[in-house]
């Protein structure tokens, strides 16, 4: 009698079939962490926001989606680092996409931020404050070393100049705007002294780098031999970042330094109005010249990329900051420019959210980089 044969067993599926999109997950997919969770601790610092029913709990509603985001894209990037080793390899060595590990620190920092602002409405100051010690502490780190690693990485392997060589520059700014809101919570004495001067001190670092880094962005600008490709425009926003956050920094060491260190409020608060106020002057500058050569872009043929998301946090720092000098000068102007940069954010933080998802559902952004074209073989032919 014969013996039939055992059914072969159906083989199990390959883990790279689940975790191929995620090959090509760069650093670049922290901007959206970034610029998500700035308009939840920007819009809560409207003036008026508290005469508002129901804008504080929609801002802490936005911080929870950052917060959702930071934690999914972290588990993302885990899984690209152990599965995909080489070419999270070659995006760390890459001084194209290295830069962006600055959106890491920011990313951290600024959802540890939103907690301490907005979150602690809804999971307590205890669990706010512990949160936050963590993001803030981990994104400081990386923000730090992106400092100087990232920099030293552009001179080693150079390349051309561009916006997004802010990025690790920027990252030590926002711990430095951040940090102040930790010092009502810290014991009196060289805990809090430590913090401030530590955030002093990163304050100058983000700010003396960004005076190297800017001038060279306009050049490039300027160039006739390699002019910004139109997928970068967008990040010419970027430029904002160390503006509208050195002028929010300013602002926050205003608030909680004079409780810390000798120095009388009302000095502090001068200090903050008289770097502020030009700073924000040329925010407002760059933002008009950046926004028109957008504009030329877009007309150009420019599509949407991951660099829209430039668009976000650059310009919610701009809130914040022209946010406080609203406090510290009772301008009314300053709240108008707060607002209307508020929904200068808004419309950019919906239009790049939109788009992302979109480009999400059909797989577009995690597709490889598309081969480059191949030229057609010279030839010779007459012509009438």
């Amino acid at each position: 009698m014969a013996i039939a044969a055992p059914a072969l067993a159906r083989p199990l599926p390959q883990p790279h079939i689940f975790l191929g999109p995620l090959r090509h997950l760069g650093p670049n997919w922290y901007a959206p962490v970034m610029g998500t969770a700035i308009v939840g601790t920007a819009g809560a610092g409207l003036p008026g926001a508290d005469g508002i029913p129901g804008l504080r709990t929609v801002c802490t509603a936005v911080w929870a989606l950052s917060l959702a985001l930071l934690l999914a894209l972290l588990c993302a990037r885990a899984l690209h680092w152990t599965h995909h080793h080489d070419q999270a390899r070659a995006h760390l060595l890459d001084p194209a996409t290295a830069p962006f590990y600055g959106c890491l620190a920011m990313a951290l920092t600024a959802v540890g931020g939103g907690a301490l602002l907005v979150g602690r409405d809804w999971i307590g100051l205890p669990a706010a404050l512990a949160l936050d010690a963590v993001l803030f502490t981990v994104g400081t780190v990386v923000g730090l070393v992106a400092a100087v690693a990232v920099p030293y990485l552009l001179v080693v392997r150079g390349g051309a100049p561009s916006p997004v060589w802010l990025l690790p520059v920027v990252a030590p700014m926002v711990s430095a705007a951040l940090g102040p809101l930790f010092l009502p919570h810290l014991p009196p004495g060289q805990g809090q002294q430590a913090l401030l001067y530590a955030c002093l001190a990163m304050f100058g670092l983000s700010l003396l780098a960004t005076l190297v880094m800017l001038p060279l962005v306009f050049a490039r600008l300027v160039s006739t031999t390699a002019p910004l490709p139109l997928a970068l425009t967008p990040t010419l926003f970027l430029a904002l970042g160390p503006l509208g956050q050195s002028t929010t920094a300013a602002g926050n060491f205003a608030d909680h330094a004079p409780g810390v260190v000798p120095v009388p409020h009302g000095i502090a608060a001068a200090a903050a109005v008289l770097y502020g106020v030009p700073v924000m002057g040329f925010a407002l500058l760059w933002l008009v010249f950046a926004g028109a050569l957008v504009l030329r872009a877009r007309r150009r043929g420019m599509g949407f990329a991951m660099t829209w998301w430039a668009f976000t946090f650059p310009v919610g720092t701009c809130v914040t900051g022209a946010e406080s000098l609203g406090r510290h000068t009772g301008l009314v102007a300053f709240d108008v420019l707060a607002v209307a940069l508020y929904g200068l954010l808004l419309t950019a933080w919906a239009g790049a959210a939109v788009r992302t998802v979109r480009g999400l559902v059909s797989g577009e952004l995690l597709a490889g980089p598309r081969p480059a074209p191949v030229a057609p073989r010279p030839g010779t032919g007459r012509t009438r």
